[in-house]
């Protein structure tokens, strides 16, 4: 019996149905099938109405695309994930490393608290209110003028139990006008993990941090 071409359709359906089993086909074997029935249809064909040229040139570079495109998925599937292997062995030379991230709480370490903060403009007057798990002032430590930016600084805790530490608030001021001011939290990495392809950093203070939350390392 005769068979008809293979019509721009049907092609474009096989390769539909390639394309959606991408993930877990073989690109040789893909090949394989399509140049089978590929095959099948030139031995089959109408005598009196065969492909031209023009004909099987399209089928052979529509087969080679999908082949292509395959070929092409499965090599950036191993790019991602060496580089999330890559990305995981660095993140263990973070573990023991101190991080600046969104929030007010503070890094108390021998008997020391350490905190950061960034200022939107100079400002001549920096206090750091220290605050209790209660909401009292603890202590305030008076800095001094500073300038624009993120700066960092420490206080000695003394006799204070180190579990009534609950935070800080900044108060900053320029000629008598309060100056914006973000209290930012520096905390130790205890360890990293990859989480859905991120690298994820888990605290001192119990905060799972991923990269684009990192403020600075210190």
């Amino acid at each position: 019996m005769f068979m008809t071409p293979l019509s721009n359709s049907e092609i474009d359906a096989y390769n539909a149905r390639g394309g959606a089993q991408a993930d877990a086909a073989d690109p040789q074997a893909a090949q394989d099938r399509f140049l089978k029935l590929f095959i099948a249809q030139l031995s089959n064909q109408d005598p009196l109405n065969p492909l031209d040229n023009a004909q099987l040139t399209s089928q052979m570079a529509q087969i080679n695309t999908v082949t292509g495109i395959q070929q092409v998925n499965q090599t950036l599937m191993s790019l991602a994930y060496q580089f999330n292997l890559a990305q995981g062995v660095q993140g263990t030379a973070l573990v023991g490393r101190q991080v600046v991230a969104q929030g007010n709480a503070l890094a108390v370490e021998s008997g020391t608290a350490q905190g950061s903060f960034s200022l939107s403009q100079p400002a001549d007057s920096v206090r750091v209110d220290i605050m209790s798990t209660t909401g009292e002032v603890l202590d305030t430590v008076d800095l001094g003028p500073r300038s624009a930016g993120m700066h960092n600084f420490e206080w000695a805790i003394g006799e204070i139990d180190p579990a009534r530490i609950g935070g800080m608030q900044i108060n900053a001021t320029s000629a008598g006008q309060s100056v914006p001011a973000v209290p930012l939290s520096r905390q130790r990495v205890e360890s990293v993990a990859m989480v859905d392809g991120i690298l994820r950093m888990r605290t001192s203070g119990g905060m799972t941090l991923s990269y684009p939350q990192i403020l600075a390392f210190l």
